[in-house]
């Protein structure tokens, strides 16, 4: 499929096939992740790949959505900050690295036929359990994976000419 293909045709799926995800496809969507670029190339952070069956239950308690929990998998990334790069201003791109390879994620994904929905509206204390992060991790997104039960809507995005300014 062509990027831009893509990019037009991916949406935040919010229903799920309960049809496992071959593994050579998620692979390809994890690789994807890895290949994103990193500030300094330092990669600070984590995926985590959670077969939803057997895991229902700390799921609800990580987002409360009958769909996050029905896709044969859920993909989380947290931050390690320790890893991260510092600009000269203080500014620490730790969140910016993984949301980056989320990004790359969720469009690879697409490109396989795969469903995604970028959920950042998750309790942290129970993402923080159920990843069994250590001291200085931090989730910061999680994704169902998994074949669509839905179709997409209409997308609404702004008018260019509002949000960009050529100088």
């Amino acid at each position: 499929m062509d990027f831009f293909e893509v990019i037009r045709s991916r949406y935040s799926v919010r229903a799920y096939k309960t049809d496992p995800v071959p593994e050579p496809l998620l692979e390809q969507v994890l690789a994807a992740a890895i290949l994103a670029p990193t500030a300094s190339n330092r990669q600070p952070l984590r995926l985590f790949v959670l077969p939803t069956a057997g895991r229902e239950d700390a799921l609800r308690r990580v987002y409360d959505r009958e769909w996050f929990r029905k896709a044969p998998l859920v993909i989380g990334v947290a931050t390690v900050l320790k890893e991260a790069w510092v600009r000269s201003d203080g500014k620490c791109y730790v969140d910016v690295d993984a949301t980056i390879a989320m990004d790359h994620l969720i469009l690879a994904a697409a490109a396989l036929g795969l469903g995604t929905c970028w959920v950042g509206a998750f309790e942290p204390r129970a993402a923080r359990e159920l990843l069994q992060l250590p001291e200085g991790w931090e989730p910061l997104a999680f994704t169902p994976l998994g074949y669509a039960a839905d179709t997409p809507g209409k997308k609404r995005r702004r008018d260019v000419a509002e949000l960009v300014r050529r100088m």
